[in-house]
């Protein structure tokens, strides 16, 4: 989507020529990538064939935004998922869990939690925060920096999923990072979602967790 509209145009047109076979275009998107295009450049390549993009907003707090170099802000996020919305392109969107350290873990899932509420993604989606390659570059933005403890990951969850007041969203947790696979639509699904969490909280010994070696990290 950093590509300008007139080239995307072209690609669609050529993938519906040469590819009729293709039912559905989706593309990764960050929230910069349409602020420069308008609803009706949108709706163009919807109507082309784009059907989804995948948001990585990662959080709606901005001091975490600010902090790992995000580049946008909680508006900024919340102005390109509703002017994609408008365009009638759905929105899969990701959260990064656990992302705000122990310091912000309640701004941040509570001000994530309100970005969703305020833009209601088709789809919504949490993966949990690693560092496979070390923590280093992470760390020259956010050097206080402390991460969550898997109870600290799922009280977060916990939080971030009871702030959330959506209607017909399908919710996924389910990426290998994720320590408790949940899988839903908020909100017919919320209450279970929110009782799996609790009953891991209370006693993760008994809790269907995902062991390390099979997060894949």
């Amino acid at each position: 989507m950093t590509l300008s509209t007139r080239r995307l145009v072209a690609i669609l047109e050529a993938i519906r020529r040469e590819m009729p076979g293709v039912r559905r275009v989706s593309s990764y998107c960050l929230p910069r990538n349409v602020k420069k295009k308008s609803v009706e450049e949108l709706r163009e390549l919807h109507e082309l064939g784009l059907t989804m993009v995948y948001v990585g907003a990662e959080s709606g707090d901005d001091l975490v935004l600010d902090k790992v170099n995000k580049g946008e802000t909680f508006e900024s996020t919340r102005e390109a998922l509703l002017k994609l919305g408008e365009a009638a392109i759905k929105r899969s969107v990701m959260i990064l869990i656990g992302l705000g350290g122990e310091a912000r873990t309640v701004e941040h899932a509570e001000n994530s939690a309100r970005l969703a509420n305020e833009t209601e993604p088709e789809f919504l989606a949490t993966l949990v925060v690693s560092f496979p390659k070390g923590e280093e570059r992470f760390r020259e933005r956010f050097p206080d920096f402390a991460p969550l403890s898997i109870a600290g990951l799922l009280r977060e969850m916990e939080l971030f999923v009871s702030r959330l007041e959506l209607r017909r969203t399908v919710f996924r947790s389910d990426h290998a990072s994720n320590w408790l696979v949940l899988k839903g639509t908020l909100g017919a699904d919320k209450a279970r979602l929110l009782a799996q969490l609790r009953a891991a909280i209370a006693a993760p010994e008994l809790a269907p967790l995902r062991p390390a070696w099979a997060r894949g990290l």
